[in-house]
């Protein structure tokens, strides 16, 4: 029974690999724009902003803003809609972010496939009303 639980621990990466620090999260977003995959689909594009602010977008245009903090291992994001925090395990895996919720099982999780400066474009509230 030990041996089987080690062998899935070392086998689920989320479980095997150290968190990052709140330290080394913001160090590596803080001013770049980064896009997550899951299941090989774009999940979503997050800007990250001076003073742990993040703006989301799930759709062209369409951005909730909201902010970051850490919570044990944990990295917790709070949006303008949602004050709901949801929290996310942090690694990173040959130079890029994978990030596991707290409410998923390992398999879930999420890859950074793009990283860069260009800002999300996010139009002011009520545009065009």
């Amino acid at each position: 029974m030990r041996a089987l639980l080690l062998a899935l621990v070392l086998a689920t990466p989320a479980l095997a690999e150290p968190p990052l620090t709140p330290e080394g999260f913001e160090a590596h977003v803080t001013g770049h724009t980064l896009t997550y995959r899951q299941y090989g689909t774009v999940f979503g594009i997050e800007e990250y902003l001076p003073g742990r602010k993040v703006r989301w977008s799930v759709a062209p245009n369409q951005c909730q803003y909201g902010s970051w903090y850490p919570e044990g291992d944990y990295i917790c994001f709070v949006y303008e809609y949602d004050p709901d925090p949801s929290c996310w395990s942090f690694w990173l895996r040959d130079g890029r972010l994978v990030a596991l919720s707290i409410a998923d099982a390992p398999g879930a999780e999420l890859h950074e496939t793009r990283r860069d400066r260009t800002p999300l474009p996010c139009p002011g509230p009520d545009v065009g009303a």
